[in-house]
């Protein structure tokens, strides 16, 4: 006779699945485009696809790393920063990304973010600002050297701008950042780093507060829209894709070049 039996364990419930499921609710159409990262061809000819033929928006935010890795960084920031001199801040938004942080870091600190920038595609934003790479151990004296010619080519003007970019926006329930955000708070309370770099929780969990968080950073194959998070980063300077969303109440039209 067995004086004590093995209790059998409780089940374990399953987490529920949240399901994201409010429209998308902007409160104006707008353009948003995905990471450049020097690919100033690419930029042209996407921007000849969405106003070519009249567009319903006359807002466009553009979604950070406009420079490194493609060939042509200086010539993407000059067409950014032109437009924006030239519309302002009402009509085009651009964003921090977190290859303009390390840009401005290397600004900052070149001797001691330098290295780490360039083999994370500073190498090309050198070259398209003709200034060589140093070695990852040249003295800090030839890194100062190469940030000064840097800052001689870009000019003041577009320092300030660069320096200003925003690292995030909302329009309605459309929140636009670079990285992503934190799934756990509100996008009012969203870490700097987070909005630059990414959090571990993004493609991971749901949003519960029905926002829409639209970002780049993270290359996907085909732009989408899905479970609250509206991706456009398609690896431009690698696939030669780069890609913009309409944003409308209701309705998300993807153009790629």
């Amino acid at each position: 006779m067995r004086l004590f039996s093995r209790r059998k364990p409780a089940p374990t419930l399953a987490r529920p699945c949240r399901v994201f499921d409010t429209p998308i609710a902007p409160e104006a159409p707008f353009w948003a485009i995905g990471d450049v990262h020097g690919c100033a061809g690419l930029l042209d000819g996407l921007f000849d696809r969405m106003f070519g033929q009249g567009s319903p928006a006359s807002m466009l935010i553009m979604l950070g790393d406009y420079v490194d890795r493609g060939d042509d960084s200086l010539q993407v920031l000059r067409r950014l920063h032109g437009i924006h001199a030239e519309l302002g801040h009402k009509a085009v938004v651009c964003l921090r990304g977190n290859h303009e942080q390390m840009f401005i870091d290397f600004l900052d600190r070149p001797d001691t973010t330098g290295p780490r920038w360039v083999r994370h595609g500073g190498l090309q934003t050198l070259a398209s600002f003709g200034v060589p790479a140093p070695r990852p151990s040249a003295e800090p004296a030839q890194w100062n050297e190469a940030r000064d010619r840097v800052r001689e080519t870009m000019g003041a003007p577009m320092e300030r701008w660069l320096r200003a970019l925003p690292s995030s926006w909302m329009s309605g329930n459309v929140f636009a950042c670079h990285a992503g955000a934190d799934p756990a708070r509100s996008v009012e309370h969203q870490d700097e780093s987070v909005l630059t770099w990414g959090h571990a929780d993004f493609e991971k969990e749901v949003r519960d507060d029905g926002i829409w968080v639209l970002h780049g950073h993270t290359i996907v194959t085909t732009a989408n829209a899905t479970s609250g998070r509206i991706a456009l980063d398609t690896g431009a300077y690698a696939t030669g894709k780069l890609s913009a969303a309409l944003i409308e109440p209701g309705n998300v039209t993807f153009v790629s070049t």
